[in-house]
């Protein structure tokens, strides 16, 4: 444990970023994962919005440095690609 003042406040609040991040992280595993599943589905209006929701927390988690904006990009492009090829 520090013993400098400064430190200890530091540590609480990157412990606090940390579960933050994570639950961030989680839900846009998890959205991405929902996506992928809805490809399966017949109900286009459900497909379409899974797909919009995934990306649209994909972003999120980028513009709050969460994840970086290379990685961002690659999983929207790694969800578009199964999105065209079962469409197809």
């Amino acid at each position: 444990m520090a013993n400098i003042k400064s430190q200890k406040k530091r540590i609480i609040t990157n412990e606090k970023r940390r579960m933050k991040n994570a639950s961030i992280r989680s839900a846009m595993k998890t959205m991405i994962k929902k996506a992928y599943q809805s490809l399966n589905a017949s109900d286009e209006k459900l497909r379409e919005t899974a797909i919009k929701k995934a990306i649209a927390i994909i972003d999120r988690a980028c513009s709050k440095g969460v994840i970086h904006k290379n990685s961002a990009a690659r999983r929207k492009s790694r969800l578009m690609k199964r999105v065209n090829k079962a469409i197809v």
